[in-house]
């Protein structure tokens, strides 16, 4: 006789169907949590919740955040389900306002961790927690003064002159297809190297130098690197049984070397070079002792987190910026002109000479930047987490402590009450007198509020040196491989097109000075 019937297979039969019934009950049990609030919420599916194209990598982070946003049209925020767990997403820009600026204290951590073991993901500026990150912060912002970029720049400089040699030697007298993300993040990642290191990485004429291999790899969206991002910007209560790296294994093991390396000549050698570098051996210096840190030291990995994070963020953010810039150039040629035509008449002013001043004050150059920032934010969601049980601002709604908070950056952008006819490129919408015109919070590609990217201005720079010292001198215009329109990578956490984007290149005849 069986356990429960006079059969042992019926026995499995009811075994089975009631484990299926009871994992069925436990992955269902949140759901209706926001139906139950009166807050619209998309039907999930029992296991996955609304999560299934993300989590099967069929769409990226930014559009599925983004397909939220727009299905909840009209309203100030609505609920969805990573698997089971509730998410909350803001419309609102009012109450966007309050997550970012206003109540900050409330949200003053990102929702997004790696495990607390990974040090180089964990406690850098970009994904550090409070109370840490604030004491961090604080000390890094030396490095962004206005006297310290102006140094940087000059560096900069010695990298464009080394892109003007590379595509002297290219022949593009007649033109020549390009791949403009790749070509674009050799250049940044040789910036990154000089200002910040003071190394000499050589990225435009090898493409296979360590730094631009490794920092390839961080970016690289296979599957595995895809489903670690998912992992630790969606679930990362899993990071410590999945081992998900922030940069990834190899690459973390290579900036560890290198990093430390480059700290340790730096020391022995006594040479200063007023860098990151030297900023953090003077905290390290000066703080490595200190005992009211609180989950932060100066030193061995949590100090090297510093020169990763920069590192990646860095070239990846700004290149990211050039490659789109120059495909939406190639696409709208009367804006490439209209460009052009303004970094001539600076050039000539000057004697061909570049200078810091006309780089951030160009206006034209300025608007184009900010336009290809509003369709390809480098990253197109912001992300926190309620600290404290949050009572929504004109509502009954209590954000229950714990309560993983989105914001879709992209969404906002592409959001024609914001910005009319969106998928255009249109640079006029960032004349002053119309982005007086719009309301605040619906545009903010570098994130806005205390947690705004802290290298903003630096990455800002890279980006229009090399657009300037490129489109004075070159046109680019679609080829037979320009993706029309473009796709974006769904593996990828960053902004990234699919299979890249190539253009055609030609030296044109009529240059500056």
């Amino acid at each position: 006789m069986a356990l429960l019937t006079l059969h042992w297979g019926l026995d499995g039969i009811i075994i089975f169907a009631s484990l299926i019934v009871a994992m069925y009950m436990y992955a269902t049990r949140k759901f209706k949590y926001w139906a139950k609030k009166g807050i619209m919420e998309i039907k999930p599916t029992p296991f996955i919740g609304n999560f299934s194209e993300c989590f099967r990598l069929k769409k990226s982070p930014s559009d599925f955040v983004k397909q939220l946003y727009d299905r909840s049209k009209g309203l100030p925020y609505m609920g969805f389900y990573v698997f089971d767990k509730p998410f909350f997403l803001i419309r609102d820009p009012e109450l966007v306002k309050h997550v970012l600026v206003k109540d900050f204290n409330v949200f003053n951590d990102r929702y997004a961790s790696p495990d607390v073991t990974d040090r180089l993901g964990y406690a850098n500026v970009f994904m550090m927690k409070n109370p840490g990150w604030k004491v961090l912060r604080s000390k890094l912002s030396p490095i962004f003064t206005s006297g310290k970029l102006k140094k940087m720049f000059d560096l900069m400089l010695v990298v464009t002159d080394d892109m003007d040699v590379f595509l002297d030697k290219s022949n593009l007298a007649n033109g020549k297809v390009m791949e403009m993300k790749n070509f674009c993040a050799n250049i940044t990642t040789d910036m990154v190297g000089s200002t910040a290191f003071g190394l000499r990485v050589n990225s435009l004429n090898d493409p296979k130098a360590p730094f631009r291999e490794f920092g390839r790899k961080i970016f690289d969206y296979d599957f595995f690197r895809g489903m670690e991002f998912l992992i630790i910007f969606f679930m990362p209560y899993l990071t410590k049984y999945t081992g998900a790296k922030f940069f990834g294994k190899e690459s973390s093991k290579f900036l560890r070397t290198v990093f430390w390396d480059v700290i340790n000549q730096r020391i022995q050698s006594g040479e200063k070079r007023n860098d990151l570098i030297d900023l953090l051996i003077e905290l390290k210096q000066q703080h490595e002792d200190d005992s009211d840190l609180v989950g932060f030291k100066f030193s061995g990995d949590d100090l090297v987190a510093q020169a990763a994070v920069f590192f990646s963020g860095g070239f990846e953010t700004s290149s990211t910026t050039m490659s789109f810039t120059l495909y939406e150039l190639a696409l709208n040629t009367e804006v490439q002109k209209t460009l052009r035509k303004e970094i001539l008449e600076a050039l000539d002013k000057t004697g061909g000479k570049i200078t810091y001043q006309m780089i951030m004050t160009l206006p034209y150059l300025d608007m184009v930047v900010s336009e290809t920032l509003r369709k390809y934010p480098p990253l197109g969601f912001l992300d926190r987490v309620a600290g404290a049980d949050y009572k929504v601002p004109n509502s009954d709604l209590v954000l229950e402590k714990g309560t993983p908070v989105y914001i879709s950056m992209i969404g906002m952008h592409y959001d024609s009450e914001y910005f009319p006819d969106p998928e255009k490129y249109d640079p006029l919408r960032f004349t002053d007198e119309n982005k007086q015109k719009r309301p605040g919070f619906t545009y903010f590609p570098f994130g806005e509020g205390p947690h705004i990217c802290i290298g903003m201005r630096l990455g800002l720079m890279q980006s229009k040196l090399g657009l300037m010292k490129m489109l004075s001198k070159y046109e680019v215009t679609p080829c037979d491989k320009t993706p029309i329109p473009v796709v974006i990578d769904p593996r990828g956490l960053t902004t990234t097109a699919l299979g890249g984007l190539y253009l055609n290149v030609r030296k044109i005849s009529t240059e500056a000075g």
